[in-house]
């Protein structure tokens, strides 16, 4: 038998960041979290084990990060929540008893089971698993030809790194462009090219119809007829919430099938929160139910509830997700933050857009500049800034940060316009010409125009 204060379940990032924040903010509180895997893969970093790592050990997260704040660690898994008594059971009959209870226990990947031949022999699914994940990279050495299904970050991602060991990969899309839920049209275009010329075959608007193989896959048939000969399969169709050890013990599932929470995290049980993948999304714009996964989503889902463990705060809440995404392609950077232009439109938004395209360092001619592109999209009659993308260099993540933060913030088009930026030859885009401010100025003059 086990007791603690704060039992955490699930060791991923949303997992690491709760117990660590609720141990610095209740340092008098017993910690405890438990784990099914032996090692914790970080999960942004699972592409890179195939063609940037040397092996899966190097996108490993250590478990100093939990023992050196204090926080006490088990591997094995909870079978059973009893909410009444407080108290879960693990798999090797342990009881542990507990005053406050957290849910991290993440998402896997989508299984298509209306796939015919998805579960032939090198037929991948890419989890958060790294015995699974060193299968696939021992299984690829022999292998020639890979198709890739599904044109998300993860499928962008895999193609590409894939495509470093000399494989002939294919991504197949089944919309009319790749990262197209997360980027406008002409962004999306953009990657196409640069992922092109980096080797890798797309194909786009046209889904999967079947894996064929004799034991072992050797062809994907398309649903134009067109067939890809394929030695192995990386199949990218997205994440679901892992529910089943909530809803068995009676904690409320919204609509889309993740766990219900409030802004403090907290379940419909009050002593038990849900953060990162399993728990509940709104969209911190439209307060829309939302199906979004991200480790930043996860980490600041974690941080409140940490804080918010004992003692509610009025002002450590989660205000819902704006969505920040981040990807590279070779040197070239890709964010996005809030909505699209096509979300805006969608979601009924009277709005404004301007685009500025400049360069990340000054002069121009310095070694390593790289072409930055900036568009934002604004409410017309508030100016208040609703999303922004980024193309660009190294920097295209903190600056798609900054610009998640005006969102956050409800800043205006007006507060970036008066900010005092800080620039440096080497690290940013010059004073004169900004993209941020640049692109601020083109939704200003329009709002001008309108008025």
């Amino acid at each position: 038998m086990e007791n603690t204060d704060v039992l955490v379940i699930g060791g991923s990032a949303a997992g690491i960041v709760v117990a660590t924040t609720g141990k610095y903010f209740y340092p008098d509180k017993d910690f405890f979290l438990i784990r099914k895997e032996k090692q914790v893969i970080v999960p942004c970093g699972i592409p890179y084990i195939f063609g940037s790592l040397n092996n899966s050990g190097q996108d490993v997260v250590p478990d100093s990060v939990l023992t050196k704040s204090g926080v006490r660690l088990k591997i094995g898994e909870v079978i059973s929540i009893d909410q009444d008594n407080k108290v879960c059971r693990t798999g090797d009959d342990t009881e542990i008893h507990f005053e406050k209870l957290v849910l991290a226990v993440g998402s896997t990947p989508v299984y298509p089971e209306w796939l015919k031949g998805a579960d032939l022999e090198n037929v991948f699914l890419i989890p958060k698993n790294k015995d699974y994940l060193d299968l696939i990279q021992a299984k690829l050495i022999a292998c020639k030809k890979v198709v890739t299904i599904g044109g998300g970050f993860i499928g962008v991602e895999m193609a590409d790194e894939i495509n470093k060991l000399g494989k002939e990969v294919s991504l197949v899309e089944i919309l009319p462009h790749i990262l197209l839920l997360a980027f406008d049209e002409e962004l999306t275009v953009k990657a196409e090219e640069i992922l092109k010329s980096r080797g890798v075959n797309i194909i786009t608007g046209d889904g999967v119809k079947e894996i064929s193989g004799e034991g072992k896959v050797q062809s994907v048939l398309l649903s134009s007829g067109r067939d890809l000969k394929a030695d192995a399969v990386i199949l990218s169709m997205g994440y679901q919430p892992n529910i089943a050890l909530a809803e068995n013990s009676g904690i409320k599932i919204n609509d889309l099938g993740f766990i219900t929470v409030d802004e403090y995290m907290r379940t419909n049980n009050q002593d038990i929160f849900a953060v990162g993948d399993c728990a509940e999304k709104r969209s911190f714009l439209t307060r829309r139910q939302s199906g979004i996964m991200l480790a930043s989503t996860a980490c600041a889902e974690a941080r409140v509830a940490g804080m918010n463990l004992y003692k509610l705060s009025a002002v450590k809440v989660f205000g819902g997700t704006i969505a920040i995404f981040c990807t590279a392609i070779g040197d070239t950077g890709f964010g996005a933050a809030g909505v699209t232009e096509n979300l805006a439109k969608e979601r009924g938004f009277d709005f404004v857009t301007g685009t500025f395209e400049g360069v990340d360092k000054h002069p121009g001619m310095l070694s390593g500049t790289h072409e930055q592109l900036v568009k934002l999209i604004v409410a017309r009659e508030s100016g208040v800034i609703l999303g922004g993308e980024v193309i660009g260099g190294s920097s295209t993540g903190e600056l798609i940060n900054l610009i998640g933060l005006a969102i956050q913030n409800r800043m205006t088009v007006n507060s970036i316009l008066t900010a005092q930026i800080g620039t440096h030859p080497l690290l940013t885009g010059p004073p004169t010409a900004y993209p941020l401010i640049k692109a601020a100025e083109v939704v200003a003059k329009k709002r001008r125009s309108a008025i």
